[in-house]
Order: structure tokens, then C-alpha cells, then sequence
């Protein structure tokens, strides 16, 4: 059994995959304040609750947008299971071309992202990812990845909204019954859900119009359930996208993993 861990600006994301399937997905807050033993205590918990034993795990592997947090969890995940994380980055087999002005600079989120929906998805695709941030990334019909997208996350731009305005509240994050609010909750809440909803549909439309075939799409991330539903495109959601990337990278590198840490 394979440990997969994606950090996350505002979750971490842990679970445990084998032979190509997730056993289980959880998410815990990214905190830079706490220490290696703090992640150990939120492992061994986790653990528990899914009744896993430490002799079960053969592998782990991580991937980082928070850099430093990965040292910290690295070293926590070696001291909880006497094993050393692979970490995705330079050096690491993935498989995918990427066709930017510097792919160095391409997140390990996207790249684990891309990889997964190659696998299990036709190209070409539109891979989005709706955290922190709302990413959308493009591998063509060739399998390359060529680019992508950066937008404000949803939460960022509800927050963004309360914090900056005088007289609009903070909201819970559903969608209305009808687009054009009658008061300011629903106002929002349309704006919002429906506003996210539509932009991915216009971008899903003009990607498709600049490549000039048709494109798949799928969409992971922790805020996809509440947004993608309400989209017009056809748009797949696969909540476990990055921990079958995180897997699919880590069988290509294993050979070259030391076992113990």
C-alpha cells in the first residue's frame, strides 16, 4: 500500500492507494506553524480511523505547491514510517511532455494532475483543479501538455468579497434556486456558484476553439463538487485525481527509491 500525500496552500490531502485504487481520501489544514510531530499525531489518527496498520505501508510519495512545509512532512512521514517520501520534482520520472517556456516552473500539483487523467481519461483533456486557486491545464491530442490557466479560487473571491466590501456578509458556499437573487445572500451566492460555473464553461469553449478539436475535460479539487455541477459543459469529476497521479508517479520511480529512511 502506497501513501500519497499532496500539500496544498490551504489543505493537505492524504491517502492510501493499492493496485490502481484509493482507499481512502482525507483532508487536513495546511499549517506551516506545526512541527514534524504535530503531522505524525494527524497521520497516526488517520491510521486509526481507517484501521492501518504502519507494516502495511511499502511506499509514500509527496507533492508540494507549500515549499516549506515539504521538508516538514517529509521528515514526519519518515519518523512515523521508517521509510524516506519520494518527492515529485526534478529528477522524477513522469512521463509527460511538457511544452512550456520553462516546465520547471510547471506546479507538481498540475503535472501529478495531468498524468492521472492521461491514464485514465482520453486526450485531449482539460484538467481543473479547484483549490487555493482555480487551475485549468491542457494536454492536446498528441498527449503534451501545453498550458493552461490561472484564476482566483472560489473561496478567495467569496472572501475577497466580504473582506473588502462594507455591507456583504460572509455566505455559505451553495448554489441559489434562481440565477437573479432577490436579496443580497442569493445575489452573491449566484455570483459566486453560477459566476465560477459559466467562466469554466466560456474557457472550456475557447480552448476548444483555439485547438480546434474537441476536448475532454475533468475537474478534481476540493470546491469542484459545488461548481462543476452546475456548469453546461460536460465536465468529469474525480475527487481522487491527484492520489492516482501520485500512485502512477510513484510505480514509474520506485526502482530508485531507497525503502528505508
Amino acid at each position: 500500500m502506497i501513501l500519497a500525500i499532496d500539500i496544498g496552500n490551504t489543505n493537505i490531502v492524504i491517502g492510501c492507494t493499492q493496485e490502481e485504487k484509493v482507499h481512502f481520501a482525507e483532508r487536513v489544514s495546511t499549517d506551516i506553524s506545526k512541527t514534524e510531530l504535530e503531522y505524525v499525531v494527524e497521520l497516526k489518527t488517520l491510521f486509526d480511523l481507517y484501521r492501518i496498520k504502519t507494516e502495511e505501508i511499502t511506499g509514500c510519495i509527496i507533492s508540494s505547491v507549500v515549499p516549506p512545509l515539504t521538508n516538514i512532512v517529509k521528515s514526519a512521514m519518515q519518523k512515523f514510517l521508517r521509510i524516506c517520501p519520494m518527492v515529485v520534482g526534478p529528477g522524477v520520472k513522469t512521463g509527460l511532455n511538457i511544452l512550456m517556456d520553462n516546465p520547471a516552473q510547471v506546479g507538481s500539483d498540475l503535472i501529478v494532475n495531468a498524468v492521472a487523467a492521461l491514464k485514465y481519461y482520453q486526450a485531449p483533456i482539460i484538467i481543473i483543479d479547484m483549490g487555493t486557486a482555480t487551475t485549468i491545464s491542457v494536454v492536446d491530442e498528441k498527449k503534451n501538455y501545453v498550458g493552461g490557466m490561472i484564476l482566483p479560487g472560489v473561496k478567495i473571491s467569496l472572501d475577497a468579497l466580504a473582506s473588502r466590501t462594507s455591507q456583504l456578509p460572509r455566505i455559505s458556499l451553495e448554489a441559489p434556486r434562481k440565477i437573479i437573487g432577490k436579496n443580497t445572500i442569493d445575489c452573491m451566492k449566484s455570483g459566486i456558484v453560477l459566476g465560477q460555473a459559466s467562466c469554466l464553461d466560456g474557457m472550456i469553449g475557447r480552448i476548444r476553439e483555439e485547438l480546434g478539436y474537441p476536448v475532454n475535460a475533468v475537474a478534481t479539487g476540493g470546491l469542484a463538487g459545488c461548481i462543476v455541477p452546475h456548469c453546461k459543459e460536460e465536465i468529469i469529476c474525480d475527487n481522487e485525481l491527484t492520489l492516482k497521479g501520485l500512485d502512477i508517479i510513484y510505480r514509474k520511480n520506485k526502482e530508485n527509491q531507497p525503502d528505508v529512511a
